[in-house]
């Protein structure tokens, strides 16, 4: 059975009413163990390239579709309803350390394919249950709000129109590619995801579609605050605007320090809420310690507070720690999307609301 965009579209809402969608976990994790090579990551495609490209995990879309393949079927295997695409660094800004820049696309393009790919041919085993590609736009190494030099506070080494194109290519790649709803993840600086939602949303209209799109914040530490000094609830009011599928939280913290800052989330946001945490807090190898068992006990009590619509695991999460929370959220009912006043709301770094 092969279904087009909009069906896949029409079957994801579907599923995000009956039950609580499972992401997958860390792509950096799997590919660390892998142990490869500069050779392996320059394939047959690069092998002439001037700068070192060992560690662009983006590029082994292009090099060794096969290995992130294997990566993407394990999640599956795993309890995946969502495979999330090897482009969180597919962008020029992000891509200009490794002189690839003009491959944006292309990395884009073939990440979203391989994912797709993958999702069909497991689709076509359960089609009963249909599994879906999210196309992941990172969040770049520049932020729009902060100065990089300390010395100079209004200083900017990027801006709002730069971001805006170099996400407009790299979005335009994942639904070339075949991507059924759009991931802004680890966003730390909200004015970038505001470039990157203008982007899309642009880029939306002029294609004619109606894709979900999905925003997930990073809470940089135990401040509860991102990068850029946005609370949870002020992060939602900035976005709002947007009609996302969902808005969440992922990476930074493991999940008993997310816990209430994803609790503050799911408070006030009027969309369905995603998590996807580390497993744990880096060690001092900078290797993560929680367990899959551990994980998946702190996320099912999540899951039974009535606080996730859509959950997975980020940095040092395996298939394992998937396949335990496909466990624990089993047959347990997706939050509730709340309906609250209509009410004059505004954020800076805090929400404010106008309350009669």
């Amino acid at each position: 059975m092969v279904w087009n965009r909009a069906e896949r579209r029409a079957a994801l809402l579907s599923a995000a009413e009956e039950r609580i969608l499972l992401l997958d976990g860390a792509m950096g994790t799997e590919i660390q163990a892998l142990a490869l090579t500069e050779e392996d990551f320059r394939g047959a495609l690069l092998t002439d390239h001037e700068i070192t490209l060992k560690g662009n995990n983006d590029l082994l879309s292009l090099t060794q579709p096969t290995v992130i393949a294997q990566i993407h079927r394990r999640y599956l295997e795993a309890g995946s309803d969502i495979l999330t695409s090897n482009s969180f660094n597919a962008n020029r800004v992000s891509q200009a350390d490794y002189g690839l820049q003009a491959h944006a696309y292309e990395l884009n393009l073939q990440a979203s394919q391989v994912a797709r790919r993958v999702a069909d041919a497991v689709s076509e085993k359960t089609p009963e249950r249909p599994r879906f590609v999210a196309g992941v736009l990172g969040p770049t190494s520049r932020t729009a709000s902060l100065s990089p030099d300390v010395s100079d506070p209004g200083y900017r080494n990027v801006t709002f129109d730069l971001l805006a194109q170099t996400y407009e290519e790299a979005a335009r790649g994942l639904i070339d590619g075949g991507a059924d709803l759009l991931l802004i993840e680890t966003v730390f600086d909200t004015l970038n995801a505001r470039a990157a939602l203008f982007a899309v949303q642009g880029l939306l209209e002029e294609l004619d579609l109606d894709l979900p799109v999905m925003v997930s914040g990073t809470i940089t530490d135990r401040s509860g605050r991102t990068l850029s000094g946005q609370t949870p609830e002020a992060f939602w009011i900035s976005l709002q605007h947007a009609g996302l599928f969902s808005v969440g939280l992922n990476c930074a913290l493991g999940p008993a320090e997310l816990r209430p800052h994803l609790a503050d989330l799911a408070r006030v946001a009027e969309t369905r809420v995603s998590a996807h945490p580390n497993a744990g807090l880096p060690n001092t190898f900078g290797g993560y310690d929680l367990g899959p068992a551990e994980m998946a006990q702190h996320l099912g009590a999540w899951a039974r507070d009535g606080l996730l619509n859509l959950v997975g695991g980020c940095c040092g999460t395996t298939p394992a720690h998937i396949s335990a929370l496909s466990d624990v959220v089993a047959g347990l009912a997706p939050r509730e999307i709340p309906q609250l006043p209509s009410r004059l709301r505004l954020s800076g770094l805090d929400p404010f609301e106008l309350r009669a």
